[in-house]
C-alpha cells in the first residue's frame, strides 16, 4: 500500500487501440507484471492494471477504446525512472527493438532522458535523476555512445556553467521550506 500525506501523482491511464499488443510491449520492455483485467461495470472498454511494485496494484492502466482513426496522442508523456545510464542504453534498445521510434536521447542536467514513441504514438521518457539542479526546460542532446564516467562530467560541467545551478540537496531544502 502507497502511504501519503498529501495528494500526490500514483498512476496513469492511457487509451489504446489494440491492447494486447500495448500490454506486451510495457510488460516486456519494462517488466511490468500484469496485476488484473477485466471489463469495468462503470467503464464499458477493457482494462489492464500493470505494475513494477508490489506496493502498488497499478501504476500503469491500459484502456481499450482509443478510436483506430485516432492519429494524435494527447498524452505528454509517460515518465519512468530507471537505476543506471547502462539502463537508459539497454530499455532504449528494447524498446526500438519492440516497435518504439521516434527515439529522443536529452541531457536535462537534473536528469538523462531518452524519449520514444510506443508502438501506438504515445511518448515515452525514460530517465534517470542527477545530484544538480538547474532551471527547466533544458535539453542539450545525450550521446549514451560516451562512457558514463564522461557523460556524467560533462553534465556536472554544463549544471555549474548555468547560472540557476545548486546541489539537488539545496534544491530540495528549498522546495520543503515552501510545503
Amino acid at each position: 500500500m502507497l502511504t501519503v500525506s498529501k495528494p500526490t501523482p500514483s498512476h496513469f491511464g492511457i487509451y489504446v487501440t489494440d491492447v494486447d499488443k500495448m500490454v506486451h510491449f510495457y510488460k516486456t520492455v519494462f517488466g511490468l507484471v500484469e496485476t488484473d483485467r477485466g471489463v469495468g461495470r462503470t467503464f464499458k472498454g477493457p482494462l489492464v492494471f500493470l505494475s513494477a511494485s508490489p506496493h502498488q496494484h497499478h501504476q500503469l492502466v491500459i484502456a481499450g477504446g482509443r478510436p483506430a482513426e485516432a492519429t494524435f496522442s494527447t498524452v505528454m508523456q509517460l515518465s519512468f525512472a530507471v537505476p543506471s545510464i547502462q539502463s537508459l542504453r539497454d530499455l532504449t534498445a528494447t524498446a526500438t527493438a519492440w516497435g518504439a521510434t521516434k527515439v529522443l536521447p536529452l541531457n536535462h542536467g537534473n536528469a538523462l532522458s531518452v524519449y520514444f514513441a510506443d508502438p501506438e504514438g504515445n511518448t515515452v521518457e525514460i530517465y534517470i535523476d542527477l545530484p544538480f539542479y538547474i532551471a527547466q526546460p533544458h535539453g542539450d542532446p545525450l550521446d549514451l555512445t560516451k562512457d558514463d564516467a564522461t557523460i556524467l562530467r560533462e553534465t556536472e560541467a554544463i549544471c555549474r556553467s548555468d547560472p540557476t545551478f545548486m546541489p539537488m540537496e539545496e534544491w530540495q531544502a528549498q522546495f520543503a521550506s515552501r510545503h
